[in-house]
């Protein structure tokens, strides 16, 4: 069985596949787009699962708690159902180099749906 979700990246919207129909993604591109919400999405803020998220925004502005942004983002990572559980996800977070407000997230992990090895680079804040 083929899993598809709607091709909706954080801030994005909704966008138009080759044939016309509401694009969809599969396979890493799909871990990565769920990763990337449940890490940035305030627990709380889905409703009918208010345990959900990372809540990485939190941590914008804020004095970097390493220990604590890799807790957080090694723990949510390990909820994901596409993630495999071993190897266990490898986190590293750091100051960005130009604005000490922001945090540089580097993320390597299985991906089990594509049965590869993938690698997340994010930047939190401006």
């Amino acid at each position: 069985m083929l899993e598809n979700d709607l091709d909706l990246p954080i801030g994005g919207d909704l966008s138009l596949g080759p044939t016309g129909d509401i694009a969809v993604v599969s396979q890493s591109r799909r871990t990565q787009q769920r990763v990337l919400r449940r890490l940035l999405t305030s627990p709380g803020a889905a409703i009918f699962h208010p345990s959900y998220g990372g809540g990485l925004a939190a941590f914008v502005g804020q004095p970097l708690q390493t220990n604590r942004l890799l807790g957080v983002v090694t723990g949510q990572m390990l909820l994901e159902a596409s993630v495999a559980k071993t190897p266990s996800p490898t986190v590293s977070v750091s100051q960005g180099p130009s604005d000490p407000t922001s945090i540089l997230v580097n993320i390597s992990y299985f991906d089990a749906a594509a049965r590869a090895s993938q690698n997340l680079a994010f930047k939190l804040g401006s």
